[in-house]
């Protein structure tokens, strides 16, 4: 049986001549126009970048290789008594479009198993930061201590072939995805614990041995399967996404590529918007009595809010014209293991009643929930009540898909990203104005 390199190693040989004959057969071929709208509007909805990881439908949401997120889950193999599937196996799925036998899962929760041990200056480093510093901070400041263990930096200064980029691209990959979670558990007991650490359980794959170094007793362990693998990845236009990409394209390694991209999800229109929206439906119990509201007694409140130039946090989203299915999927575990949460209920309320005065108030093109309408909610259920660190979780996730990325970057053969600037005279110019 190969194993996940070797059918990388495959997939690789078998995708690149199809890059190639695009890029010289057809290289010339009109695919799209640009208008001034989106030259001065952050290239919004221009297709410029190409990825097979995820593509994110305007209807039916992220999909992963081509499955939906229901698909994917249902796909593949699960963890014993898990209703999610193993991280580990989502990665080999993310990077070949194979879904993973149980074999071939536990072999990669293994290697994951055998890379995962953080190294001792990383932990003495985080133990000397500053005790205010925010954990975003914390998180890509250990990423990026630990680019002296990249291979591929070493490989690269040695020599090698254009065509072996992704070999040790892949093994820092590896490398790093095993670690973080160790990082971001490490960050969370130093900061919110007294420092009080847990140590790695040798037997546990890596959702299950999160929620164990957190000290949070399952079924957390599905809450880290979970939300790794909704976060994952949701095209490459993303901050976070392409932003590692844009650095990795200058040939940087994963190390130094994910840290910007940490840096890009820790902005408030990124990655933290899951504690702003859990901050607002606090305050929405505290303002309404602190408990929960009557359906008329949240539909004034909502119009209250509205009307007062405010908006619904955690409803609307660029590209989504329907619920997201990362909040349906997070709402069905929600159902299953917060049924009593007060919290929880607000949020179902809030999912019955605010779409409909979105609609009639005509602002939003999007009425409908996104991923950060309730996961903040999930988080405060099972003890992670610290907002800061959050975002950690979305970026252990997000590691996930950008790294899977990066590794076919460099098996590709992309080149570095070098988009062309004009200036406002010609844009006036072209639109008639001089």
């Amino acid at each position: 049986m190969a194993g996940l390199k070797d059918l990388l190693q495959q997939k690789i040989l078998e995708q690149r001549p199809r890059v190639k004959r695009l890029k010289k057969d057809y290289g010339s071929v009109l695919f799209d126009e640009v208008t001034i709208g989106q030259v001065i509007g952050g290239a919004r909805g221009v297709k410029c970048l190409v990825t097979d990881i995820s593509y994110l439908d305007p209807e039916e949401g992220v999909r992963f290789r081509g499955k939906t997120i229901s698909e994917t889950i249902a796909a593949l193999p699960k963890a014993p008594g898990s209703d999610y599937p193993y991280v580990e196996g989502f990665w080999y799925y993310l990077l070949t479009g194979d879904v993973p036998t149980m074999a071939q899962t536990l072999e990669v929760v293994a290697d994951f198993q055998r890379r995962r041990q953080l190294p001792g200056y990383v932990v003495k480093a985080l133990q000397a930061m500053p005790g205010d510093l925010h954990p975003m901070a914390m998180f890509s400041a250990a990423v990026v201590l630990m680019q002296r263990e990249s291979v591929f930096a070493r490989r690269y200064r040695e020599g090698m072939s254009k065509l072996d980029y992704w070999d040790p691209m892949y093994e820092d990959a590896c490398d790093l995805l095993a670690k973080l979670p160790g990082v971001a558990a490490c960050i969370y007991r130093l900061k919110y614990r007294n420092a009080d650490f847990i140590e790695a359980d040798p037997a546990l794959d890596m959702g299950a041995n999160f929620a164990h170094m957190m000290g949070i007793a399952p079924p957390y362990d599905d809450v880290s399967r979970m939300y790794f693998i909704l976060h994952s990845d949701h095209e490459s236009g993303n901050v976070s996404a392409h932003t590692t990409r844009l650095v990795a394209s200058a040939l940087a390694d994963a190390y130094y590529s994910f840290s910007a991209g940490v840096n890009g999800l820790s902005g408030p229109l990124h990655g933290l918007a899951n504690q702003e929206v859990l901050r607002w439906i606090q305050d929405v119990m505290e303002k309404l009595g602190g408990k929960l509201p009557t359906e008329n007694e949240l539909r004034d409140f909502l119009w209250q809010t509205l009307n007062s130039g405010q908006v619904i946090p955690g409803y609307g989203h660029a590209v989504l014209r329907r619920t997201d299915p990362r909040f349906t999927a997070q709402m069905e575990f929600c159902e299953k293991h917060l049924a009593d949460d007060t919290m929880f209920q607000l949020v179902q309320l809030i999912y019955r009643i605010a779409p409909d005065i979105l609609r009639q108030h005509g602002k939003a093109r999007n009425p409908w929930p996104n991923v950060d309408a309730q996961s903040g909610v999930i988080q405060w259920h099972f003890g992670v009540t610290e907002y800061d660190y959050y975002t950690v979780l979305f970026a252990v996730g997000r590691a996930i898909g950008v790294l899977a990325n990066i590794t076919w970057d460099r098996a590709l053969g992309y080149p570095l990203e070098r988009p062309k600037s004009v200036t406002l005279d010609m844009l006036e110019a072209a639109a008639g104005l001089s």
